[in-house]
């Protein structure tokens, strides 16, 4: 059997095996381990999936991941997330549309201590969907601004889909969390301009809060954007050091969990149920997304092993004379395709082996291409029929916002992001000039 053969057959076999249910690190790993059995017998086989293992556990930036996590379900748990959406409420109420504008704003805070998309969803329509609601903002309006901007998440540092990336990609992380910034920024500022547009021309969109709402005591003002401004402390806090080369990652990584107890423990919010919650929650992720990089790992070696990303990329250069461009859209049209059923880091852990090693090959730099993913791995999250926020939107919103009122609701913020992304493919350096900036120096 040809080489190219066994590369299909081991796709055709993990993708029957996630149609069974199985999980995606379980469906990866189990076929990449088979493969190398049948391949190169016990030895051979045996040693790739210990490899990979020992790869996980000696990679010192993946010790970032539990910090990042840790940090962001303090902040979480603690309610800290309630501070910054009564700031918003109060300092942007008077605008068409303000509420929706501080949602994006808030979904930009929530990305900076959690770098999750789930949690960003998870906040938007607890907190804000409500209160948009009750405010008379249009349902579906509102639906598309929580899930554009839940799906940040994943793109504003620090990201743990990009930690996941720099692992297989064998990129620098801080490089990665770096070239998000701008282009996470950029993409919010997008969000925002279209939501301040479209309620000036129609103000029934985004009605403005009352009066009444609004006129408290400038000391009050003040306060409340203090609070709500403790979680942007906390980032910069963790941040700067890094930037300035005085820590290393993962040492920013600790600051960043230690200063959010101190701030939850200041505002007597760190009691024994979040304590507990937080730990909980950022051992199960974290658990699953180092289960998922040793698959990965795993299935990547089985393909170094065969050969299959020269014969990939021959094909397409040779056979089929395609310019390394048109590679480059084909794979970002893939990854849309992919995320109407799949999530995030199954369609990276899939592709990964591929499509990573490809475009290294074809001269594209691979800290751009891990922008490129994330920002059409957002794309998808929100792409009918089956897109993964789509669903999960449905789950979380009142009975009175339908399946069909979501899917309206997206199709003017995925245009957004479309936009996005030929502005990063046309000027690479929006993601690229933070990273060269920082490490140049």
């Amino acid at each position: 059997m040809s080489y190219e053969m066994i590369a299909l057959l081991m796709f055709a076999s993990m993708m029957l095996m996630m149609l069974t249910g199985q999980r995606v690190f379980g469906a990866i790993g189990c076929v990449a381990v088979v493969s190398a059995l049948f391949l190169w017998g016990d030895r051979g086989g045996y040693d790739l999936g210990f490899a990979a293992a020992i790869k996980v556990m000696k990679w010192y930036p993946l010790l970032t991941l539990p910090m990042f996590i840790f940090m962001g379900y303090i902040l979480s748990e603690s309610r800290i997330a309630d501070d910054l959406y009564k700031m918003f409420h109060v300092w942007m109420g008077g605008l068409s549309g303000g509420l929706a504008v501080g949602t994006i704003g808030l979904m930009v805070l929530i990305s900076a201590m959690n770098g999750l998309s789930v949690a960003g969803m998870a906040i938007g329509a607890t907190i804000a969907l409500p209160e948009l609601l009750r405010r008379n903002y249009d349902k579906r309006m509102v639906t598309g601004v929580i899930q554009a901007g839940s799906s940040l998440g994943i793109l504003v540092p620090p990201s743990v889909v990009l930690v996941l990336y720099a692992m297989i990609a064998r990129q620098p992380v801080g490089q990665l969390w770096l070239a998000g910034v701008i282009p996470g920024l950029m993409m919010a500022a997008m969000f925002i301009i279209y939501i301040v547009i479209r309620c000036r021309i129609n103000p029934s969109l985004g009605p403005v809060l009352p009066a009444e709402d609004r006129d408290i005591p400038l000391r009050e003002k003040l306060l409340l954007l203090q609070a709500g401004l403790l979680p942007l402390g906390i980032f910069m806090v963790m941040m700067v050091p890094f930037v300035n080369g005085w820590t290393s990652l993962v040492e920013s990584s600790a600051i960043g969990a230690t200063t959010a107890m101190l701030a939850a423990f200041l505002k007597g919010r760190l009691t024994r149920t979040v304590f507990e919650n937080s730990i909980r929650h950022t051992l199960g992720i974290s658990c699953m997304f180092m289960w998922i990089i040793l698959a990965a790992l795993a299935f990547g070696a089985v393909f170094d092993g065969l050969g299959a990303v020269k014969a990939i990329e021959s094909l397409f250069t040779e056979k089929l004379g395609l310019s390394p461009w048109m590679i480059l859209i084909l794979m970002q049209l893939s990854f849309i395709l992919m995320g109407t059923f799949l999530d995030d880091t199954a369609m990276l852990v899939i592709v990964a082996p591929l499509y990573v090693p490809l475009v290294g090959a074809l001269g594209f730099d691979l800290i751009w291409y891990g922008v490129l993913y994330t920002i059409t791995t957002q794309i998808a999250y929100m792409t009918p029929p089956f897109g993964y926020n789509l669903f999960l939107m449905r789950a979380m919103a009142p009975p009175e916002i339908s399946l069909r009122d979501i899917y309206s609701s997206i199709v003017p913020f995925v245009l957004v992001m479309v936009c996005a992304l030929a502005i990063i493919i046309i000027f690479p350096e929006i993601a690229l000039w933070l990273p060269n900036y920082v490490y140049g120096n």
